[in-house]
């Protein structure tokens, strides 16, 4: 304990002396913060895709974004950088998570590359816990890791958890619909819970030792299904028929996926209402100017064709917006990066040297350029990956096991196991029976195809099996996949034409196909080096099959 206090203390003396050195313009006071560490606040939204209205002149017109408005996501894009080509590690929480955690491919996490049975691997580094070492204060408030956040996990168990408020902003939906259905005021209702979330902040704010930098995690969950029918109309003024003529092109454009479409976006609206109660509290504690403030997700939206646990856009593509001291404002930035590129980004802002074993680059040289569009010109590309979501969804606990790579003209993906349905069985093990029921495609996702979150677009799609007028979209969201998939993004930005059996392509495909399987090899990916059926076997998949199976 002695040491402890002793180390806490020196790093308290260092945290007042270190020097950041300016990188770029800043509408800070550089003599003011300039002898401070600065502090990290990372708002961090489950399932929260790419949606905030900064995006929507970058969409081009006729893009969702244009009718919501998110001013508070919108105020640290303006004040720092939007990066429009932002991409997870991998499509699935903890696996996002983990490669995010400890600035590594999924891949090589460990246990950490699966959901069901995910294992946090406590010899690998991890950011939030290499800042506490370099004199942060560090906290949270609700999602970090997953499941059940161990306490060997980065912010795991309780030690460092900020939640005595309340933990009602992870159902805004259900608790605002329900308290306005009893009488109370709308705004009222939001308010309160928005009050949990600035109550959270404060005592982890007043937990710090005076002069400790910090970094919080802020991680609502209340993107994540399932959110109340209708919510987005009621609570946002989202009405579900502006969404006609703007879905994206694998969604059919029917009544009851806009609505579930709307209410999704609503809960996106609730998460940039509370990074700006956020926000506003780091001003009244004067700390603004001197906070790094990071927004994204772990993926794309859920119970979604081509959204989460999928490698097109939809489900990899995600808000990124970064503002901070030194960092020159106003700027779109179209370079390629990674989540998992934050940890050593986080540890550089905090001074904190960055461990051998992160594959990951830090974005701050980039941040320091002051410049925009293309920034550094070997960040033209992103690798994402997949193996197990729900461990039920096929047979023997198996993975789906996907990698692809995305650059600024296509999209290749190699589906490693053809054969298997990319969402999971129809008849998962353990619910072999009759049709499900239409309860149970609302809020059983084991029901069917479990990687493909239950609601009312699942419970749609699978109604229309046998319908002749949606085989295409239906097939979309449940069928198989070849082996190969190849995209070309000017002529097709929704991912729909499969071009890797053209021959007018295939030139393409090859050199795509090299660089994916160069990266793999480099960063040993069992798939492609090693054993191939590592995520296949126990501990990653109780039961699975072996090679001789096969």
């Amino acid at each position: 304990m002695v040491k402890n206090r002793a180390m806490v203390s020196v790093m308290r003396c260092f945290a007042a002396l270190v020097l950041l050195i300016p990188f770029g313009s800043s509408t800070c006071d550089a003599a003011e913060v300039g002898l401070r560490k600065m502090n990290i606040v990372f708002a961090f939204a489950d399932d929260f895709g790419r949606y905030a209205s900064a995006y929507a002149r970058h969409d081009g017109a006729g893009g969702v974004n244009e009718l919501i408005r998110t001013p508070n996501i919108d105020l640290v894009a303006g004040r720092g950088v939007l990066f429009l080509n932002a991409h997870v590690s991998s499509p699935s929480c903890t696996p996002c998570r983990s490669a995010l955690l400890s600035g590594r491919h999924f891949w090589q996490t460990g246990r950490g590359a699966i959901l069901s049975g995910a294992v946090w691997d406590s010899g690998i580094p991890s950011f939030p816990l290499l800042l506490r070492d370099g004199g942060y204060h560090i906290g949270k408030s609700h999602k970090v890791w997953s499941p059940g956040q161990p306490a060997d996990a980065p912010f795991g168990g309780q030690r460092y958890a900020y939640e005595r408020a309340g933990r009602e902003v992870n159902q805004f939906s259900q608790v605002v619909t329900r308290e306005v259905a009893a009488g109370a005021d709308l705004q009222s209702a939001k308010d309160r819970i928005y009050g949990q979330v600035r109550e959270n902040f404060r005592d982890f704010l007043d937990a710090r030792e005076e002069g400790l930098p910090f970094c919080y995690w802020f991680g609502p969950t209340n993107t994540h299904r399932e959110w109340t029918r209708g919510s987005g109309k009621a609570l946002w003024k989202i009405d579900p028929d502006s969404l006609k003529g703007r879905m994206p092109k694998f969604l059919p454009d029917v009544a009851e996926i806009r609505e579930d479409f709307a209410d999704y976006l609503g809960e996106c609206l609730a998460f940039d209402a509370y990074v700006g109660v956020l926000i506003e509290e780091l001003k009244v504690r004067g700390e603004w100017e001197n906070t790094l403030f990071v927004i994204s997700g772990d993926h794309g939206a859920p119970g979604f064709t081509h959204g989460k646990c999928n490698l097109y856009d939809f489900g990899t593509a995600v808000t990124l917006a970064m503002c901070g001291p030194g960092i020159a404002g106003g700027r779109v930035v179209n370079d390629f990066v990674s989540l998992p590129d934050l940890a050593p980004t986080f540890l550089d802002a905090g001074g904190v040297a960055v461990p051998d074993g992160m594959s990951a680059r830090s974005l701050m040289p980039l941040l320091r350029s002051g410049k925009a569009g293309q920034v550094e010109v070997e960040r033209d590309f992103v690798i994402t990956g997949r193996e197990r979501h729900v461990d039920s969804a096929r047979g023997g606990s198996l993975p789906y096991p996907q990698r692809a790579i995305r650059t600024g003209s296509h999209l290749y993906i190699i589906n490693f196991e053809p054969e298997r349905y990319p969402m999971g069985d129809l008849q998962p093990p353990g619910k072999q029976g009759g049709e499900p029921t239409l309860e149970q495609l609302l809020h059983d996702t084991r029901s069917v195809f479990p990687d493909l979150d239950a609601g009312p677009t699942k419970a749609w799609l699978f109604r229309q099996r046998g319908n002749p007028e949606w085989k295409v979209e239906v097939e979309m969201a449940f069928g198989k996949r070849p082996g190969e998939e190849l995209y070309e993004i000017s002529s097709d930005p929704y991912q729909i034409r499969n071009l890797a059996g053209d021959p007018a392509h295939e030139e393409v495909r090859k050199k795509l196909r090299e660089r994916l399987l160069g990266v793999l090899e480099k960063t040993g990916d069992p798939r492609v080096c090693g054993d191939r059926l590592t995520f296949e076997r126990p501990p990653f998949a109780p039961g699975g099959k072996d090679g001789s199976e096969r």
